[in-house]
């Protein structure tokens, strides 16, 4: 989690590739970080890929 110097939350998630969100307070970035990462591995899953 990173802050922005402009304001909101900067959400990366290292062990997934390219697997990052944002949100304007903490709380809602981890909220949209989590959905994310819910959305990659049911991508992951629907291509069969290994997760």
């Amino acid at each position: 989690m990173e802050k922005e110097s402009e304001g909101g939350y900067h959400a990366i998630c290292p062990i997934l590739k390219s697997c990052h969100s944002q949100g304007d307070s903490f709380e809602e970035a981890i909220d949209n970080i989590t959905e994310a990462i819910e959305l990659y591995i049911e991508s992951l899953r629907a291509d069969n890929q290994q997760i």
